[in-house]
């Protein structure tokens, strides 16, 4: 009895592997050198292009700097002067009247045109291409055409308006038809773009909801506002966020749009600085001034209106769906 004991014992002792040594983490990585190779020229690029920027635009931020001279340290008086400045305000301002004008409008009018397409029995394909086509044209091209749309002489607009006996409007040239002409285009742009994330969502909706809709004797409207927008709350939630990021950093539109409206600037944006948003107004201290540093602590505060905004809509959406 002891001897077999004694020899399973041994038998066990062969088969069991004999512990190695850890590895050091150095070893494992050098082992997958290959790996790492072909993963590193995104994280190179990255680090070129992204990190090291935005961790110099950081650094600046507290300097001053016309770009070619020596710097000069200036801590937060940069960010103390931002906090007073009236035309950085005057811009913030205007970029969220630009950005609520344009946005909630657009997301509706998306919600609409997934739903249209989603009902139809034909041409799909085709509806999603010429929806999706504005997004994909050029801003620079798209701005000039609207541009012809809302002149005040010549414009389409214009002519519609006198068309109905109605007066015409300046449209570039007046505040708030200026905000007026920017979220249109902003607006043309984004629709289709929304409409196919929009589309994407509703096709994962069970149609038997909706049948048992019909059923109860539903309408339409019904139907809308009781299965398909509570059902496509994160949907809503990832398109709200996405249009608040895009639309609290407009440029392009605004920087063409109103690129001739303007004696002093292209970035001044239009008359009285109607149309000047945020980011116009840090490339206007930047490469208009040469004033680097605080162009840097603009685009610091740009960065943080963002992030707020971002947070607060996700929190509001959020607890509805609670």
């Amino acid at each position: 009895m002891t001897t077999a004991t004694a020899l399973d014992r041994t038998t066990a002792r062969r088969r069991t592997p004999p512990e190695r040594p850890p590895r050091s983490k150095a070893r494992s990585v050098f082992r997958h050198w290959r790996l790492y190779a072909a993963i590193s020229p995104f994280y190179l690029i990255f680090l070129a292009f992204g990190l090291i920027p935005v961790g110099f635009s950081l650094y600046l931020s507290f300097h001053r700097w016309d770009g070619l001279g020596s710097m000069e340290f200036a801590g937060l008086a940069q960010y103390r002067y931002l906090l007073s400045d009236t035309q950085f305000w005057n811009a913030l301002g205007n970029t969220l009247v630009i950005w609520a004008m344009a946005t909630f409008p657009m997301l509706f009018l998306a919600l609409l045109v997934a739903v249209m397409i989603n009902s139809a029995k034909r041409m799909t394909s085709f509806y999603r291409f010429a929806f999706f086509v504005p997004n994909v044209t050029s801003v620079v091209a798209v701005a000039i055409v609207f541009g012809s749309v809302f002149s005040t002489n010549f414009g389409l607009v214009n002519a519609v308006l006198q068309g109905l006996g109605l007066h015409p409007v300046a449209w570039l040239q007046t505040p708030w038809s200026i905000k007026v002409a920017i979220a249109a285009l902003m607006s043309w742009q984004w629709v289709g773009y929304n409409a196919i994330i929009f589309l994407a969502g509703l096709q994962t909706i069970p149609g038997e909801l909706y049948e048992a809709a019909r059923v109860d004797g539903a309408n339409p409207v019904q139907t809308f506002l009781r299965i398909t927008v509570p059902l496509m709350r994160p949907v809503i939630l990832f398109t709200l966020v996405v249009s608040t990021v895009t639309g609290l950093q407009s440029f392009s539109e605004p920087q063409v749009l109103l690129s001739t409206t303007s004696n002093t600037s292209t970035f001044a944006g239009g008359p009285d600085n109607a149309g000047q948003t945020m980011v116009l107004y840090f490339f206007q201290q930047s490469f208009d001034n040469n004033d680097f540093g605080y162009g840097a602590a603009v685009a610091w505060g740009i960065f943080l209106v963002v992030v707020i905004f971002s947070i607060v809509n996700w929190r509001l959406v959020a607890r509805r769906e609670k």
